[in-house]
């Protein structure tokens, strides 16, 4: 097996140079539950070259459903960890590293990424990934979903603290609209990765309306404000 023949069809759409410079490039995933899962599975067998989990959780049954990196077998283990272990089992090219930790403990490690994607579920550490980054100089995408709708940005200069942190009972939701959601946040992360243009400092919501039709609507955010 090379890379030439495993990522055959990537290098079809964008050539071998740019394909191998993904072999360079370093992300983080925040959080490895539903978005987290399509994450890893999207992008973890892209060629992007290193790629850490973070997530101190453990598989729980009625995570399973949505969550489509985890198995039956894989409960009361680790998320990062098995979907690190999944990975390197798919893709031969790429490091999967797992840290079973908050992020709170994680962004003391001074690691530095390309890239970082929120892929949690509460404001509060999204809050705390926008000032890593900021203080870090490291774009990251968010991305939240919950019932029919979901929401995608690519933040650069975009101030987040337009986002009210509440005490928000989250509602039901169902796998499809999480791997639509998290597979859009893949998207952006790639075509960033490889150089290709994406819109940023724009937020994307997504929902179904009343008759089923899938509605895009877009936003432009507010600049973070100058010290």
């Amino acid at each position: 097996m090379t890379p030439e023949v495993y990522f055959n069809r990537q290098i079809q759409l964008w050539g071998e140079t740019t394909q191998r410079s993904l072999e360079k490039k370093k992300i983080a995933i925040i959080g490895s539950g539903g978005l987290g899962s399509t994450l890893a599975m999207a992008l973890g067998t892209s060629g992007i070259g290193e790629v850490h989990l973070v997530d101190f959780d453990k598989v729980s049954n009625h995570n399973i459903h949505r969550q489509i990196a985890f198995t039956l077998e894989d409960e009361g283990y680790n998320k990062a960890k098995c979907i690190a272990r999944l990975l390197e089992k798919k893709n031969p090219f790429v490091k999967a590293v797992a840290f079973d930790m908050p992020f709170e403990d994680f962004k003391e490690m001074g690691n530095r990424y390309d890239l970082i994607l929120d892929a949690t579920d509460n404001l509060p550490v999204r809050g705390k990934i926008d000032a890593y980054a900021k203080q870090s100089d490291t774009p990251w995408i968010y991305a939240s979903v919950e019932e029919f709708n979901g929401q995608v940005c690519f933040f650069e200069n975009a101030n987040f603290q337009v986002f009210n942190i509440s005490d928000h009972k989250p509602g039901g939701i169902a796998a499809p609209i999480v791997m639509h959601i998290g597979s859009l946040q893949a998207n952006f992360a790639l075509r960033y990765l490889v150089g290709l243009p994406i819109g940023k400092d724009k937020l994307y919501y997504l929902y179904f309306n009343a008759e089923g039709e899938l509605v895009t609507q877009k936003f432009n955010m507010p600049k973070k404000e100058e010290k």
